[in-house]
């Protein structure tokens, strides 16, 4: 409420601020009361509209580099295109006896509807070239301008809620338009480089085919090659597609060099003592303890390194974190990746059941590991290296390299020199007996599942790891897919629910931080060699992160046999302690380990993280000690 008080030259007035003696005559108003002057809390326009300024800046410094690196990206496809169309012909010149071999006439088709294709295409690349793109130079000035425009309306745009309210929507506006001619710009461009990119498409579709049929041909000529071992089958076909291409892009001797390469394959094939896909295989068995220590430092160094950037939460809530844990592939592209998987284990199986009677050797000896993997590890680990989406024809050559990684077959032979009895008869018709040295040959088959699901943490950046993670957990929100999956009753229609721990026990305030903070991973699903949530964890990744989070000891990551090593073993374990197993699978010393949370119950990470009762036959089977770490 104002009350005025006029004079004839002068009037008083009741403010905000007090009392004040305003003169009629020269409008000059006078503070009349001891009360102290509000004060304007208000932004500083000005800073508002050099803030605004500076963000206007920013965005079209990242517009400009965004579409700087579009322009080099359609370059590149130009001169990709360019010279695929100015490369010699790569039509194969099939003899007589070629085209009448019944297992090269799927090859020779191939090959000749692919060449045919590219031969259409580089017809269709236009003889001249869409002109040198350049950059807008006007776009720059007139971002400039724009800027110091909304700039200036910042400053006056706080004292009216209408100009506000109205240079936001034109922000909006301008925004969305600037979007819309960036992407109409690009479509345009990337349309008139069709023609350029369709041929480079073409030129690499026929190099695989052409590179097949020196395959058939060497598998034909050379029929050692398809009773090899499909390991050393796949790595062979896979060198041979790498050198036909390398030699067909130099543009010179390239069927000299596949029919090289063939050689090479076959004689590979011949060489004893194994080719080089099995002799890998065998340092890899013999060295696989020093190559998970060599590969857990790898993923040390790679976490260390993953902090320093920003990470996504493992599990997202709402319409965005259902799509970033599902599977967006096509159902045939899915169902038919989990087909060709199976055919290769089929593939290999078949070998190694036929193996006596396709292989002559005097005595066999098997060392066979199960073969066997589960679908949604397969389809987890494709999803997260083709960033969500892929399809059957892009991930062939990930099945290999998985198919590689996962079985490690090795065949060995040894030979014994063994004696036996013959008779023989002299001069003067005198039979008589006599030992002779014969030669005893012994084949030892060694195949080693390593376990599809050990594979992400040695091909993945911390990245993939944390999307594989989150699309086992939902199992990419597919279970209808394979529903006799094992995963499925674990994850989906029976989750881990938490343990009712006694009240007494959490009395204990260094067990109820360390509880309270490994409850929260409860359902995360085992990720061998995970170690933090955005990756999840294996058994000894849960535990150590545990410790090292809620800092009652600081372990670092350790591994199982680590963690029993710094630990005090106790033979009366109370909540907080840890409990260690051995022979959970195939590694010396311990392998396993919980969290004890009293009344033989345990914590730890098992597929997945959950409770468990110690007293099963399992557990009891392999359980090692008991241990108190050096809590702080």
């Amino acid at each position: 409420m104002q009350e005025w008080k006029f004079s004839e030259k002068e009037a008083q007035k009741m403010t905000h601020d007090g009392a004040i003696s305003v003169n009629l005559v020269t409008g000059e108003a006078t503070h009349i009361s001891d009360r102290p002057p509000e004060q304007d809390y208000s932004p500083d326009h000005e800073a508002a509209g050099t803030v605004g300024r500076a963000m206007d800046e920013a965005a079209g410094h990242v517009e400009r580099r965004q579409a700087k690196k579009a322009r080099r990206k359609r370059r590149d496809t130009f001169r990709e295109g360019e010279a695929a169309r100015n490369r010699p012909s790569s039509r194969l010149q099939f003899s007589e006896a070629d085209r009448a071999a019944p297992e090269l006439k799927k090859p020779i088709r191939k090959s000749d509807k692919a060449v045919d294709k590219l031969d259409a295409a580089k017809a269709a690349v236009p003889v001249k070239p869409p002109g040198k793109e350049h950059g807008n130079p006007l776009s720059r000035p007139v971002q400039e301008i724009r800027s110091t425009l909304h700039g200036e309306v910042s400053k006056v745009e706080g004292e009216n809620s209408g100009v506000q309210a109205g240079h936001l929507g034109e922000r909006q506006i301008e925004k969305a338009v600037g979007y819309g001619g960036r992407r109409f710009h690009q479509a345009r461009a990337d349309r008139k480089l069709k023609p350029w990119r369709d041929v480079t498409k073409a030129e690499q579709a026929a190099a695989k085919v052409n590179a097949d049929f020196y395959w058939q041909k060497s598998v034909m000529e050379n029929p050692q090659l398809a009773s090899s071992n499909p390991i050393s089958r796949l790595w062979q076909k896979k060198r041979l597609q790498k050198q036909y291409a390398a030699a067909h892009r130099a543009g010179t001797g390239a069927t000299q060099a596949a029919g090289k390469a063939s050689q090479t394959a076959a004689s590979a094939a011949k060489k004893g003592g194994g080719t080089v896909a099995q002799k890998l295989g065998g340092f890899v068995t013999k060295n696989k303890h020093t190559l998970l220590i060599v590969g857990g430092i790898g993923l040390m160094l790679m976490l260390i390194m993953g902090l320093m950037q920003s990470c996504t939460s493992m599990f997202g809530g709402g319409t965005s974190g259902l799509v970033a844990s599902s599977y967006l592939s096509e159902d045939a592209d899915l169902t038919g990746a989990e087909a060709a998987y199976c055919g290769m284990e089929a593939e290999l199986q078949e070998y190694l059941d036929t193996y006596e009677s396709t292989h002559d050797y005097d005595e066999y000896h098997f060392d066979l590991d199960e073969i066997e993997h589960d679908p949604y590890v397969l389809l987890s680990i494709l999803s997260a290296l083709h960033e969500g989406v892929f399809t059957l024809d892009e991930v062939q050559g990930d099945l290999e390299m998985l198919f590689d990684k996962q079985y490690i077959l090795t065949e060995t032979v040894t030979t014994e020199t063994r004696y036996r009895t013959e008779t023989r008869t002299d001069s003067e018709g005198n039979e008589y007996e006599v030992e002779v040295p014969y030669t005893w040959y012994i084949c030892t088959v060694t195949l080693e599942n390593f376990d599809l699901s050990h594979v992400p943490v040695y091909i993945m950046g911390e990245d993939q790891l944390s999307m594989y993670a989150v699309y086992m957990s939902t199992l990419g929100n597919r279970p209808d897919l394979f529903p006799s999956s094992g995963y499925v009753g674990k994850y989906i229609e029976n989750p881990p629910t938490a343990w009712d721990i006694p009240a007494e026990y959490l009395t204990d305030e260094r067990f109820a931080t360390l509880i309270t903070e490994a409850e929260k991973y409860l359902g995360y699903p085992y990720v061998w060699g995970g170690s933090s949530p955005e990756t999840s964890f294996d058994c000894s990744g849960f535990v150590s992160y545990v410790l090292t989070s809620t800092g009652l000891c600081n372990t670092g990551r350790l591994g199982a046999q680590g963690l029993y090593n710094i630990s005090t073993p106790v033979s009366d374990p109370q909540p907080g302690d840890l409990v260690f197993f051995v022979g959970t699978y195939d590694t010396p010393g311990v392998s396993h380990v919980g969290i004890y949370v009293g009344d033989n119950m345990m914590l730890h990470c098992g597929d997945p993280i959950s409770y468990t009762n110690l007293n099963t036959s399992y557990w009891q089977s392999h359980f090692y000690a008991y241990g108190r770490p050096p809590y702080n």
